[in-house]
C-alpha cells in the first residue's frame, strides 16, 4: 500500500513538472517565432465565436436565477431595489467568470483534448515532430493564446447577458423599474470588482486551455486512452478553476485591503 502511494504521488509530480515544462516551452516559442495569424485565427473563431451561443444562455438563465431569487428573498425586508447590484457585483466577480470558464471548458476544452489526442495516438504529432516542426508552437501556442484573449471576451458577454436576464425578469414580471435596477449599479460596483473578475476570467483561460492541451498531447492507450484523456481534461480543469478561484478571491481581496489600510495610514 505504501509503495503504490509513493508510486501515485511521484506519478502526481512528473505530470506537474511536465505541465509546467509544456507551457515554459509554449511561451518561449512564442518569442523565437510567433504563430501564423491563420491558425490563431481558427482558433479565435473555434473558441469565441462558436461558444457565444452557450455562453449567451448561461449568462441569461444565471442572472434570470439570481434576480428571481434575490426578490423573493429580500423584497418582504423593504430590499428588492438592490436587485440590480446583486445581480452585477456576482456576475462580475464570481459566477461569470467561473460559469464561463465550465462552459469553454466543456465545449471547447474537451474537443481540444479529443483531437490533440487522436492526433497523438495516430502518430501524427510523431510525424510532425520529424519533419522538424515543434508541436507545441504549432499545435498549442495558437490554442493557448486564442483561449486568454476569447475567455476574457466571452466572460464580459456572459455578465451583460447576466445582467440583461436579471433586468428582464425584474421588470416585466416582478414590476420592477428599470431604474431602480440599474440606479445602484455604479455606486456600488467598484473598479477593484472588475479587475478581480478580469483577473480571474484571464487565469482560467490559460487554466483549461493548458490542462486540454497537456492532457491530449499525453494521451495513450489508442481511442480507449483519448476518451479517459478528455474526461480527465474536463474533470481536472473544473476542480483547478474552482480552486484557483478560492486562492484569487483570498489573495486579491488581502492586496486590495491592504491598500486601503496603507491608503488610510
Amino acid at each position: 500500500m505504501l509503495i503504490l502511494l509513493k508510486s501515485s504521488l511521484l506519478n502526481f509530480l512528473a505530470g506537474i513538472g511536465e505541465y509546467i515544462q509544456l507551457i515554459v516551452d509554449v511561451l518561449k516559442s512564442l518569442v523565437r517565432r510567433f504563430p501564423k495569424w491563420t491558425l490563431i485565427r481558427d482558433q479565435l473563431f473555434s473558441i469565441g465565436v462558436m461558444s457565444l451561443g452557450v455562453v449567451a444562455i448561461t449568462g441569461l438563465s444565471t442572472g434570470v436565477v439570481l434576480a428571481a431569487q434575490t426578490i423573493y428573498q429580500l423584497s418582504s425586508k423593504g430590499l428588492a431595489n438592490i436587485v440590480g447590484v446583486m445581480v452585477a457585483k456576482t456576475m462580475i466577480t464570481e459566477l461569470g467568470p467561473v460559469l464561463t470558464a465550465f462552459m469553454v471548458t466543456g465545449r471547447v476544452g474537451a474537443a481540444m483534448c479529443a483531437e490533440l489526442g487522436t492526433m497523438k495516438v495516430t502518430e501524427q504529432i510523431d510525424a510532425i515532430k520529424s519533419m522538424a516542426i515543434n508541436p507545441n508552437s504549432y499545435l498549442v501556442a495558437p490554442r493557448f493564446i486564442a483561449g486568454i484573449i476569447m475567455v476574457p471576451l466571452l466572460t464580459i458577454f456572459c455578465v451583460l447577458m447576466g445582467i440583461i436576464g436579471g433586468y428582464l425578469i425584474s421588470t416585466y414580471f416582478f414590476h420592477l423599474s428599470a431604474v431602480n435596477y440599474f440606479s445602484p449599479m455604479p455606486l456600488h460596483i467598484t473598479s477593484f470588482d472588475i479587475i478581480a473578475g478580469s483577473i480571474k476570467s484571464f487565469c482560467f483561460g490559460i487554466l483549461l486551455i493548458s490542462i486540454s492541451c497537456y492532457k491530449g498531447i499525453k494521451t495513450k492507450g489508442g481511442a480507449e486512452g483519448v476518451g479517459k484523456a478528455t474526461t480527465n481534461a474536463v474533470v481536472i480543469s473544473y476542480v483547478s478553476i474552482l480552486i484557483s478561484d478560492f486562492l484569487i478571491t483570498l489573495a486579491l481581496n488581502a492586496i486590495h485591503l491592504k491598500i486601503k489600510y496603507d491608503w488610510h495610514l
